[in-house]
């Protein structure tokens, strides 16, 4: 019925970071009760916001505090990390969350984040593909020298050569690298042909197409629901303008995606019914029938725990008995 996205923004204009920590654990143990299909974290670093630069490890307690709900890391920046400490940390984590956390794997975009790390953007996409396979290779058991280093990576996870990856990104590259690699891939929604490029290119390296996941424009990934939009918005949009305002800025001119955004105020983010949005119990469960599932962010740009909870309780009152067994 609906999947949930963390990636604990905390603004001065939010909730305490603690408080947003200790929400999103007790929102999974509650999703897991009530009809959510999935729980997502994410990965950047040195956000002025506090974003989640650690995505593993939140992951790992969603996983404690749930039983069977499937949790996703998208996107993991994997030329920031040594791919065989990856390996290791990931090997362990699909074995505590008996193989439940799969993986959007992706270059980055952020020069700032690379910076950081000390390393350089450029030739990152073959870090990227060299990295893949070392971490397949070690989660095949196998033992090999690697940089110099002799490397093997104990104990192995709890799937079979490890767990479930895609490769995230929006341009061509993306498509064709994730063919190269064999992996699914998740687009950006900004390239309407990212599908056949996909496909075409898999064919090329003598594969069959994976799993391929493009947004269509106008499904929003950030969903709230009220029984009154107008007052929630004059609420909870400064949070939401806050996201799309942090996200816009990273993006820059370059980068073109179905979640984009450039309004400049709560009214206009609001107008544009883009990736923002806050529905009414009736449109939520529309929404459902159309689309299969609403796609919540509910700490979104440090929501006030009372607010996020406030459009939960909506959806579980007002909106799941009204589509119950319709969603597909």
């Amino acid at each position: 019925m609906f999947t949930m996205r963390f990636d604990m923004r905390a603004p001065a204009i939010g909730a305490p970071r603690a408080e947003l920590y200790k929400a999103a654990l007790e929102m999974a143990s509650w999703g897991e009760q009530n009809g959510c299909l999935g729980l997502q974290v994410c990965e950047h670093h040195r956000s002025a916001d506090g974003y989640l630069p650690a995505p593993l490890i939140l992951a790992s307690a969603l996983a404690a505090r749930t039983q069977k709900i499937s949790i996703q890391v998208a996107a993991l920046i994997v030329p920031l990390h040594d791919p065989v400490e990856l390996a290791e940390q990931m090997a362990v984590l699909d074995l505590v969350a008996g193989g439940r956390v799969s993986y959007v794997v992706a270059i980055g975009y952020v020069p700032a984040e690379y910076a950081m790390f000390g390393r350089e953007m450029k030739g990152r996409g073959k870090r990227l593909e060299e990295s893949v396979e070392v971490m397949k290779r070690l989660w095949k058991g196998e033992e090999f020298d690697y940089q110099g280093r002799r490397v093997k990576v104990t104990p192995l996870p709890h799937t079979p050569g490890g767990p479930m990856m895609m490769l995230g990104g929006g341009v061509p590259a993306t498509a064709k690298r994730a063919a190269k690699l064999g992996l699914g891939v998740l687009g950006m929604g900004g390239d309407p042909n990212f599908e056949k490029i996909y496909q075409d290119a898999c064919r090329a390296e003598g594969r069959e197409p994976g799993l391929c996941i493009n947004p269509k424009p106008g499904v929003p990934l950030s969903v709230f629901v009220s029984r009154d939009p107008d007052a929630a918005w004059k609420k909870w949009g400064p949070h939401l303008l806050h996201d799309a305002q942090a996200y816009a800025e990273w993006m820059g001119d370059d980068i073109e995606s179905a979640t984009k955004s450039l309004a400049p105020s709560v009214e206009a983010l609001r107008a544009e019914n883009g990736n923002y949005q806050i529905l009414s119990p009736d449109e939520a469960a529309t929404a459902i029938r159309n689309n299969g599932a609403l796609m919540l962010q509910p700490l979104c740009g440090g929501m006030p725990i009372e607010y996020a909870w406030e459009s939960l309780e909506t959806i579980r009152r007002d909106v799941l008995p009204k589509v119950q067994g319709q969603a597909g």
